[in-house]
């Protein structure tokens, strides 16, 4: 989070300050290379690449020393087929929800979605039946008998949804209402990702003290609470106000992810933990995804419904523009200005009607977060350094492993 937190600010920085034409045409650099050098916002991905570089050498060098269960097994291969059908359907179909066209082409766009979504569904299922029945499955169903696992997940899986909410609505907010260049996309996004670092890491350390249902809770009600303000944004809201709201929604969010992940491996035991860790990121991470795509498909269909209106007949576009400019023509900077005005307000009722399903969204994620669980006085023993091992022992000797074959829950780990 805290290398997010540098993302907004590299980025607008690079943009604003990198300028790779002249320095190529000095040193005679031009063609298909130039091409690929001379914009500035490819270099915000060009650093990503020695940043890789650097993450991939530190982990080579330091991975001999990672203590990790280990044991013999396989890797299902199958299952993980099955797993990656699902999302990859699921996700496209979620795309093309309210699309008109697909690339132009004569295919119906509700007959492929319908198709690809059934086509997830019977991925998600039959991944499942045969995580149930192999012996080392891609993924073990079973992980989700527990409560506070699956709480752990659900909770990842909705605030993951409003945080690409937030993210993206924020951007194109700043962009497109605001008219907002780098520097007001610095602040704003800034801020989100800077509160969300200083969340997560309050969280890591608060939890030690208090019950993980609590601060998972206050997490989630700051959320709904920068949501519910991001919702109140119009036209003339100020960039400090913006930023203001994407830095409560960020910090909230960020105290939830201690909270869930703490819960997920605790429940799953010591032969799960990288399971345990992997289901919280990837929920997150499906959140994301699915809020993209439904952006993304609300998004497109409505420019293209505003695209429609204005341009339905040669003098549609007048019926949105002040009667003392309809005697001009379209291409006149006064009718664009109030076009551009126009737009602006209907992009703003767009965005709050998005950030409040978001925080809708948010607030279901109440009722699992309570159900995190998790053992305050073990976990505060166990990250002060109580060895794990021991208590693993003394848990198997008690009653042995759980009868649907999965470890007994770890009470805590040492983060």
């Amino acid at each position: 989070f805290l290398g997010m937190a540098a993302g907004p600010v590299v980025g607008a920085a690079i943009i604003g300050s990198v300028q790779p034409e002249d320095a190529l045409a000095a040193a005679g650099i031009g063609g298909p290379l130039a091409a690929i050098l001379a914009p500035a916002w490819r270099w915000v991905f060009y650093l990503n690449v020695p940043i890789g570089i650097i993450a991939l050498t530190l982990a080579w060098a330091a991975s001999p020393d990672w203590e990790s269960t280990r044991r013999a097994g396989r890797v299902d291969i199958v299952g993980a087929a099955w797993f990656g059908l699902a999302l990859i359907t699921g996700l496209i179909g979620l795309t093309l929800v309210g699309s008109t066209e697909i690339a132009g082409t004569a295919v119906d766009p509700t007959m492929v979605t319908v198709v690809l979504l059934g086509i997830a569904a019977i991925a998600s299922a039959t991944a499942v039946v045969r995580g149930l029945r192999v012996r080392d499955p891609f993924l073990d169903p079973r992980l989700f008998r527990s409560v506070p696992f699956s709480s752990a997940a659900l909770v990842s899986l909705l605030t993951g949804y409003a945080f690409a909410t937030a993210i993206i609505g924020g951007a194109v907010f700043v962009d497109r209402v605001l008219y907002g260049g780098p520097d007001e996309q610095r602040l704003a996004l800034g801020a989100l990702a800077g509160a969300t670092a200083i969340g997560a890491l309050v969280s890591g350390l608060i939890v030690r003290f208090v019950p993980l249902q609590l601060v998972a809770l206050a997490g989630i009600l700051l959320s709904i609470g920068g949501l519910l303000a991001m919702s109140s944004w119009t036209p003339t809201v100020t960039i400090e106000t913006v930023a203001l709201g994407l830095g409560v929604f960020g910090l909230g969010f960020g105290l939830t992810v201690t909270p869930r992940s703490t819960a997920a491996v605790e429940a799953a035991g010591r032969r799960a933990f990288g399971t345990a860790s992997a289901v919280v990121t990837v929920a997150r991470m499906l959140g994301m995804a699915v809020g993209l795509a439904i952006l993304t498909a609300y998004g497109s269909t409505t420019i293209d419904r505003l695209y429609d209106e204005v341009y339905a007949t040669p003098d549609a576009y007048l019926q949105f523009i002040p009667e003392a400019l309809r005697d001009r023509p379209l291409r006149d900077p006064l009718v664009v200005g109030a076009l551009e005005e126009w737009a602006s307000r209907e992009a703003a009722s767009i965005m709050v009607g998005l950030f409040v399903v978001a925080a809708a969204v948010t607030a279901v994620a109440i009722p699992p977060g309570l159900a995190l669980g998790g053992r305050q006085r073990t976990r505060t023993r166990m990250l002060d350094g109580a060895p794990a091992a021991r208590d693993a022992t003394e848990g198997t000797a008690a009653g042995g492993p759980d009868t649907d074959g999965l470890d007994s829950p770890e009470p805590g780990l040492a983060l």
